[in-house]
């Protein structure tokens, strides 16, 4: 019976101390964080899924009461993937929003276009944290000191791509890609990586950001077609991405399509078989991507095995002013899951902070996270004169229509 009380006074007394963190009258407080990212428009599964993702992790932290009491949330606004909107978006968050720091941007021709005004507030110690593009203007100065990127680079997954597709066999590569800042970064990342092999690209097609599902790509597919490519690279959004598969595989145009981590794998997968069930064509064969975290099916992972967890709780969707355009949410995603780990990278930040959480320690704090877990395969480390966290890059294919693990690449042996 004693040993009982004990039980019970401990855990009323947790409770309580809880319960105090979250009081109105709390010195602790609210952190809210700053995010422009597209809920509208073709990619709009990208920043819908990066919000849940982070938002999982966030409600799992405030549901015990915070870090110190302080508890986290954003504010959210939608740029469309379109630059303009994104600036302003950054503009209004910083004066008039107030906010600890800006996380969670979605692409490069948005993310590029409002690094000029990092450079502006700098006096106001604003960064951006972990945006969903591996473009090198985020990685270089002089804008580069303002930004931390967890996931690796443009230029190290189209290497990564190209060393394994020229292993193979596979040396005639060709480039599909959007015509703008993302584009042009991930075509210059394979034209980097073939010149390494000694080799140049054989054919490429561009197409207008924007570009939607129900979009006729035939004429990028026969400029590439003409090429006699043994493999083509996309570097574009999912819905232009999966229409390029379409139109490749309706035309007769075999070879292993790979594609970059921005294009959304899972939204790639969700299109196609979709058409696959409407007209019986195989779509999903020969398809390839790489990835910046570790599949979301490889259970093993603790850092996998928590994600899931979180996202089965129902994580938030965006506010329902964001969500004029209908979108079905995915249970597991790549995109979630990158939003995901940010959100555990960012709470280990505010920890090391301490009481009173300043954003103008943000690059002491984050220069200190070394050797960092997160129950992956791969530790965060910011490294001296690095502001990118990890390195590794992952590959993925299409099996019984899932994402699973590309464990050999002989099977795409020319």
């Amino acid at each position: 019976m004693l040993h009982y009380r004990k039980r019970l006074w401990i855990t009323m007394t947790v409770l309580w101390m809880l319960s105090l963190c979250s009081l109105p009258g709390a010195s602790a407080k609210e952190l809210t964080f700053g995010m422009s990212a597209a809920f509208s428009g073709p990619t709009r599964g990208l920043g819908v899924e990066y919000y849940r993702g982070i938002m999982a992790y966030f409600a799992m932290v405030n549901a015990q009461g915070g870090v110190k009491g302080n508890t986290f949330a954003i504010k959210a606004y939608d740029d469309g993937y379109n630059p303009g909107p994104c600036v302003e978006n950054t503009i209004r968050l910083v004066e008039q929003d107030d906010v600890f720091a800006l996380l969670n941007y979605v692409g490069t021709p948005t993310t590029t276009r409002m690094l000029p005004l990092l450079k502006k507030f700098e006096d106001r110690h604003i960064y951006l944290l972990f945006p969903f593009t591996g473009a090198e203007p985020l990685r270089n100065q002089p804008y580069g000191r303002f930004v931390y990127n967890l996931r690796t680079s443009y230029f190290d997954e189209t290497r990564g791509l190209v060393d394994h597709l020229v292993g193979v066999g596979r040396k005639r590569v060709a480039v599909f890609y959007q015509a703008d800042a993302y584009g042009r970064n991930g075509w210059d990342g394979v034209r980097r990586a073939l010149a390494e092999n000694g080799l140049e690209m054989v054919g490429e097609a561009a197409y207008k950001r924007g570009s939607s599902w129900t979009d006729d790509y035939s004429e990028a597919v026969g400029i590439i077609q003409a090429a006699k490519p043994d493999a083509v690279i996309m570097i574009g959004s999912y819905a232009a991405s999966a229409g390029f598969v379409r139109d490749a595989r309706n035309l007769g145009l075999d070879v292993p399509l790979a594609s970059i981590s921005f294009s959304d794998a899972d939204n790639i997968l969700r299109l196609l078989s979709a058409e696959q069930a409407r007209t019986g064509n195989d779509y999903t064969c020969c398809l390839l991507f790489s990835q910046v975290v570790p599949s979301y099916e490889d259970v093993t992972l603790s850092g996998v095995r928590l994600y899931r967890q979180a996202m089965e709780a129902g994580p938030p969707m965006p506010p329902a002013e964001l969500m004029n355009e209908t979108y079905e949410p995915r249970k597991y995603g790549v995109v979630s899951f990158e939003g995901f780990l940010n959100g555990m990278v960012l709470v280990e930040m505010v920890r090391r902070m301490g009481d009173n959480p300043e954003r103008n320690r943000i690059p002491e704090i984050m220069s200190s996270m070394r050797d960092f877990s997160l129950g992956l395969d791969e530790r965060v480390d910011f490294l001296p004169g690095s502001n990118q966290g990890m390195h590794s890059v992952y590959y993925t294919i299409i099996l019984n229509d899932r994402l699973v693990p590309l464990r050999d690449w002989q099977r795409w042996r020319k």
